[in-house]
């Protein structure tokens, strides 16, 4: 085969003949790019490799799916799959439990520090409840714009929706979120 295969002749490859080649040349096409992006969210670099380690696995093993359509987007699709290795990882033993390690002994267990209560606010309390209560249209919009920090064009690549879509589901997602909030 002549000349540079598209995003989705690899991932077809990949996929129904795990093609070695295929899945060499999307990693080097896909992985600085991918580990940009990832840097932008965490700073440890090892974890970031992990997370590019770990989404490239997925691709290979077959467990993420990539659904070719007219809208498909492998970065978008990539992404997707990379931004929520990363949340995971974060979540895990991460940044937050080792802060909570942190916090644990500089002070006396009867008494919750601040960082605390405001994570239990966050996970427990009004916002929480608020944002169970979003459509789960609105409610992606907001992950993609806001938790992974997308610009609205990639938000409308990643959820298969017009920009302009993006622009008003978000506008109305913060408005609930307001109104519930106040």
């Amino acid at each position: 085969m002549s000349g540079t295969r598209s995003d989705g002749e690899l991932l077809r490859a990949i996929a129904a003949d795990a093609d070695r080649r295929a899945f060499e040349e999307l990693y080097r096409r896909y992985a600085p790019w991918l580990a940009a992006r990832l840097r932008g969210r965490c700073a440890d670099p090892a974890v970031v490799d992990d997370v590019v380690q770990e989404t490239f696995l997925a691709v290979w093993r077959g467990t993420a799916r990539y659904r070719e359509t007219e809208n498909a987007d492998a970065a978008g699709w990539l992404w997707r799959i990379g931004s929520r290795r990363l949340i995971d990882a974060l979540r895990g033993d991460g940044a937050r439990g080792r802060l909570r390690q942190a916090l644990a002994r500089l002070r006396h267990r009867d008494e919750a520090s601040a960082e605390e209560r405001v994570l239990a606010g966050v996970e427990h309390g009004d916002l929480a409840g608020a944002l169970v209560r979003l459509s789960p249209e609105l409610r992606a919009v907001l992950q993609a714009t806001v938790i992974d920090g997308l610009t609205t064009r990639e938000a409308a690549v990643l959820l298969g929706i017009p920009p302009g879509t993006v622009k008003t589901r978000a506008m109305r997602a913060r408005k609930q979120l307001r109104e519930e909030l106040a």
